[in-house]
C-alpha cells in the first residue's frame, strides 16, 4: 500500500531549507546577552558634552588671545581644568561600563551607572565653570563620578567571580 503525499521529496527538502533560513533569520535578530545596548547612549551624550567643552575652550582662547597654556588667566585655567577633568574620567568610566554590559549586567543597573556618570559630569562641569565657585556642584559631581567608577569596578569583579 502506497502512502499518499502531496509534496515530492525535492519540494519537501526545499521547504525544510526555507524553514531553516527563516528560523536562522529570526534567531539572528534576537538580542544576545553580550550586545551593548545601553552604554552607547551615554557615550553619545558624554561625547556631546566633551565637544561643547572643547568649543568653549576654543572660543575663550580666541577672545583672550591665548594660543597655548593659560597665560595666567584664571578663567582660562578653570575652563582648561573642567575640560581636562572630563577627559581624565569619562573614557575610563565608559570602558568599564562597556565591559560590565558585555558581562551581561542588567540594563537597569547599566542605566543607573550611566546616568550617574552623566549627571556627575554635568554637575562637576557646571560647578567648576563658575568664577564664584559653588563647591556643592563640584563635590556632588565628583561624588557621582567616583560612585559610578567604584560601583562599575565592583560589578565587573562580582560578575567575574560569579561566572567562575
Amino acid at each position: 500500500m502506497e502512502k499518499f503525499s502531496l509534496m515530492s521529496r525535492s519540494e519537501h527538502y526545499q521547504e525544510q531549507i526555507l524553514c531553516n533560513k527563516l528560523l536562522g533569520a529570526i534567531n539572528s535578530n534576537q538580542k544576545r546577552e553580550t550586545d551593548v545596548n545601553v552604554v552607547p547612549i551615554y557615550a553619545g551624550f558624554l561625547g556631546i558634552i566633551f565637544f561643547i567643552l572643547s568649543i568653549r575652550i576654543i572660543r575663550l582662547r580666541r577672545s583672550l588671545k591665548i594660543g597655548i597654556g593659560d597665560s595666567g588667566d584664571p578663567m582660562m585655567l578653570r575652563a582648561m581644568r573642567v575640560h581636562s577633568n572630563f577627559a581624565e574620567y569619562v573614557p575610563l568610566c565608559l570602558i568599564l561600563l562597556g565591559f560590565a554590559e558585555l558581562q551581561g549586567t542588567l540594563p537597569i543597573i547599566m542605566h543607573i551607572l550611566g546616568s550617574g556618570l552623566l549627571l556627575g559630569r554635568l554637575l562637576h562641569a557646571y560647578g567648576m565653570s563658575q568664577t564664584k565657585e559653588n563647591f556643592r556642584f563640584r563635590v556632588s559631581g565628583m561624588a557621582l563620578t567616583f560612585t559610578c567608577l567604584l560601583s562599575t569596578c565592583t560589578t565587573l569583579i562580582f560578575n567575574f567571580l560569579r561566572s567562575s
